[in-house]
């Protein structure tokens, strides 16, 4: 990820209506925002995760997660578990380790990518 050409700018995360995401099992809401020049634009979102919720795929791209609230579950594709509380982070590079996430209690996370 190259972070150029974006001026400085705020976000209110609650003017920004959240879509819809099924899992496995639960869903999520994601408040997304697309920052950048064409073709070079990053992804910054607030997802909140449901209890319950185990995503539907294995994800192989690049994110830096930051947990804010609850905890999640991320597993990777070698079998490897990680469990994230308030103020953990992952930081994982496009194609480097598939993973999975899931939560029993719920989880609100700042994501980019």
């Amino acid at each position: 990820m190259k972070m150029s050409a974006i001026p400085f700018d705020t976000t209110d995360w609650s003017d920004i209506e959240p879509t819809r995401h099924a899992g496995e099992k639960g869903e999520s809401l994601w408040r997304t925002r697309y920052v950048g020049p064409e073709g070079n634009q990053i992804r910054v979102r607030m997802v909140e995760h449901s209890p319950g919720y185990v995503s539907d795929h294995w994800c192989q791209k690049g994110h830096v997660l930051l947990v804010l609230e609850g905890e999640m579950e991320t597993t990777l594709a070698d079998g490897r578990v990680f469990t994230l509380k308030p103020g953990m982070s992952y930081q994982v590079a496009d194609g480097a380790e598939p993973h999975l996430s899931r939560t029993t209690t719920g989880a609100k996370l700042f994501i980019v990518d």
